[in-house]
């Protein structure tokens, strides 16, 4: 299942190197804020047909959150769905904009996927490894040099 040798936990699980906390962003026309008040605990790039529709076809670029402590302003609408994981997903939004922002899955309830494109910093989106790439189309790009998982990766133990 897995296209390279490297592993999802090679890097430690719990710091990224070079992010500071609290991280910000929102959405483009500002009617959104929201923040986390630790660094992320992950950066995924999803070719998931799912994030492909969110990401006008490309893959999603997505970093990965602890839940508590987060703050978000403004009116948030959402689209509630069974990803191909199986697991039910809602997918989060601005409704003046349409910014995708943020999703949360039943399978992970402690955690938020943030869209990177919503951050205020856009450098935190650098993904560390992509995932679903079985269903990335062949012109898709898949960084061999990262963790790759051609479905959904197994989370880590809490």
């Amino acid at each position: 299942m897995w296209a390279s040798a490297r592993s999802w936990r090679a890097a430690p699980a719990w710091r990224i190197e070079g992010v500071a906390a609290p991280v910000a962003g929102g959405c483009l026309c500002g009617a959104v804020r929201f923040s986390f008040p630790e660094e992320p605990i992950a950066r995924r790039a999803c070719w998931c047909r799912d994030c492909q529709y969110l990401s006008a076809g490309n893959a999603s670029v997505n970093v990965i959150f602890r839940k508590a402590g987060f703050a978000c302003t403004g009116e948030v609408a959402g689209y509630d769905s069974t990803a191909d994981s199986g697991n039910a997903m809602r997918r989060s939004f601005c409704p003046k904009c349409g910014t995708p922002l943020f999703s949360e899955s039943s399978a992970r309830t402690d955690v938020m996927v943030v869209r990177a494109g919503a951050l205020d910093d856009p450098e935190l989106g650098r993904p560390e490894g992509f995932i679903w790439t079985a269903s990335a189309p062949r012109w898709g790009h898949v960084d061999s040099s990262l963790a790759n998982c051609e479905g959904q990766p197994v989370p880590p133990r809490k």
